[in-house]
């Protein structure tokens, strides 16, 4: 043990993840202040691990107790985009196996952009079945957003390619044939919906970047549509595009 250096043993130490490991024990008993330091690092990040751990089991205990009732395809739904003045609603449909496992998954909202990135795809590679629902902005002008957002749901629901037998959707109620539950605040609280707003959220960005590209003046890319200083100094200057939202103030007022 002593004749490993302190860039050694930190990158020993980086590989055991058991508390009783017999190296992490000599590392304890090693009266070195840079061995010290690791160690107390390393317990600090397994606590981290652990709480990461007990998070993810709460986010099950919906679905959890719904395959423990006979349900085995429980379909999380959320969407996107109620908010913004420009570009579409999104909605997101998925279905997770018994044994799905992806620590760290929460609301879209409180994850880094290039954590939800990574999700997604770990989402779409783990997950029974995904669906998406894309309403424009002409749609929402025409049925309202809150009539928007359910068919985007409709829609997402339709592209699993199989139907579900539960559905846990976020503040919402679905005209669906199948039993479900409507939990607020759902994307905290359920792994399912949680996975749905980061499939509607990176999709929707997605679409934004691209629209920035046509309509650069606007900021599309980095306010997604929504009320920045720079985009409405640009509705001021440029008026709205095609992918505005007619019916949401401002815009209507231009």
């Amino acid at each position: 043990m002593k004749s490993m250096s302190i860039k050694e043993i930190a990158s020993a130490l980086s590989m055991v993840e058991d508390e009783a490991d017999k190296f992490l024990m000599d590392c304890r008993n090693d009266d070195r202040k840079g061995v010290q330091k690791l160690v107390a690092q390393w317990q600090k990040a397994n606590e981290q691990r652990k709480k990461a751990e007990r998070d993810f089991h709460e986010l099950l205990r919906y679905e959890r107790g719904l395959w423990e009732r006979g349900f085995d395809l429980i379909a999380g739904i959320d969407e996107v985009g109620r908010g913004p003045l420009a570009g579409p609603v999104v909605a997101a449909a998925v279905v997770l196996p018994k044994d799905f496992r992806l620590i760290g998954i929460n609301d879209s909202k409180k994850l880094s952009e290039t954590k939800r990135e990574l999700f997604y795809e770990e989402i779409y590679k783990g997950a029974i079945h995904v669906g998406v629902g894309i309403l424009a902005a002409e749609e929402i002008d025409a049925l309202n957003i809150y009539q928007a957002t359910k068919k985007a749901m409709l829609s997402a629901l339709k592209g699993l390619g199989a139907m579900p037998d539960y559905l846990l959707i976020d503040a919402m109620e679905l005209p669906a044939p199948m039993p479900q539950s409507s939990i607020i605040k759902g994307d905290a609280a359920s792994a399912s919906i949680a996975a749905a707003s980061i499939i509607a959220k990176v999709t929707r960005d997605r679409m934004m970047k691209e629209y920035h590209q046509k309509y650069p003046q606007y900021g599309f890319a980095q306010n997604m549509g929504y009320g920045t200083k720079e985009h409405l100094d640009a509705l001021h200057k440029w008026g709205p595009t095609p992918i505005h939202r007619k019916t949401f103030a401002p815009v209507k007022n231009l």
